[in-house]
């Protein structure tokens, strides 16, 4: 029978550290990653630009028909709201609000780098042969910007052959199911050899043990992580993330409307900035926008700069219509909002609800 290598028979651990060659530029990397994202070398690009003033910072109210169409279908998609407000209620009011809403996406390139190995077939093996480039010397195509995406490039030049650490280069290990042995008790007769009636047990031929079907009696199995050709090869992998980190800045208004409701809507876009570095937005006649801008632009700057390579920013500004209805329904009055793209309605205490049975 083949004696497999003694070693742990719950599965393979991790490589040892010392499995791996040190390499130069790569000192830090580890099997499994988590080595940390690596830092860029200083950019060369040129310094953000201010962008043009926008002068037009309005738009037009809604009608009230359009603020009573809305206000009709918002009604009509609650099963229990009764459509009698919408068709009877009179409009005494109609109120206005700017709200603005700031947005500054991040497009970033991160750069890790990790141990990886294979079951060596032949693969070429070229460590030492020359100097591997630095991490942000291999060259990576970029996605589309603001879009998340990543790569996974072999370093070249870090690709060696080392004896697989699991099986200790035998290419089989002990078996899980039989602890190596090759063989199980016989569930037939329980070990006895015998049958209760005091026959000699068929199914195990009287031994009182079975040959293990997952190793068919050889105690062992190829081994999962050479797939039994003994060695490994092994080599460091760039890992390459793209991602878009996004931000943004809903200014607070007097009109009653809670702002998370605004977090789901469009609003008109009034503004666009995208290059390298974006300059903080410039000439808006809302303060609290401009100080949001100055805010989020240092703090994007600094977080992603010292671990990633910024690639393009871009800032944009909408201005999210919301108008304050006041109607009068039954000699009372009450409100509601229509805001966004989407003529969306919210109406927390609409006055004629009922309450539904389910027969």
């Amino acid at each position: 029978m083949f004696a497999p290598p003694v070693c742990d028979v719950h599965g393979p651990s991790a490589p040892p550290a010392s499995m791996f060659d040190s390499v130069p530029g790569y000192e830090g990397t580890v099997a499994g990653g988590g080595g940390g994202y690596l830092p860029p070398p200083m950019p060369s690009y040129p310094a953000p630009q201010p962008g043009p003033a926008q002068s037009n910072w309005n738009i037009p109210s809604i009608t009230e028909d359009t603020a009573r169409e809305a206000f009709s279908q918002y009604a009509s998609s609650k099963c229990c709201y009764s459509s009698a407000p919408v068709k009877d209620g009179v409009i005494t009011n109609m109120e206005a609000y700017n709200t603005y809403r700031y947005r500054l996406e991040t497009f970033i390139e991160s750069r890790t780098t990790e141990w990886s190995q294979q079951p060596y077939n032949g693969q070429p093996v070229d460590a030492y042969t020359q100097t591997p480039p630095g991490p942000w010397d291999i060259p990576a195509k970029a996605p589309t910007f603001f879009q998340d995406d990543k790569q996974v490039i072999k370093v070249p030049n870090t690709s060696s052959v080392k004896n697989c650490h699991t099986c200790l280069g035998m290419g089989r290990t002990p078996c899980k199911e039989c602890a190596g042995v090759g063989n199980k008790i016989c569930w037939v007769c329980n070990g006895a050899g015998n049958r209760s009636s005091g026959d000699r047990c068929h199914h195990c031929q009287g031994r009182g043990r079975v040959n293990c079907s997952h190793c068919h009696g050889k105690g062992s199995r190829e081994c999962e992580t050479c797939k039994g050709k003994r060695q490994l090869l092994v080599f460091i992998n760039l890992k390459v993330i793209w991602t878009n980190n996004l931000d943004d800045y809903i200014v607070e208004q007097s009109s009653g409307l809670h702002v998370v409701n605004l977090s789901k809507v469009s609003g008109q876009e009034m503004f666009r900035d995208a290059q390298y570095m974006v300059y903080p937005v410039m000439g808006f006649p809302d303060p609290n926008v401009v100080r949001a801008a100055e805010r989020l632009v240092r703090e994007h700057q600094t977080r992603f700069s010292q671990t990633s390579r910024i690639l393009q920013q871009r800032q944009t500004i909408e201005l999210i219509p919301v108008t304050k209805v006041t109607y009068k329904w039954k000699g009372d009055s009450h409100i509601y909002f229509v805001y966004g793209n989407e003529f969306k309605v919210s109406a927390d205490n609409y006055p004629a609800t009922c309450c539904c049975t389910v027969m």
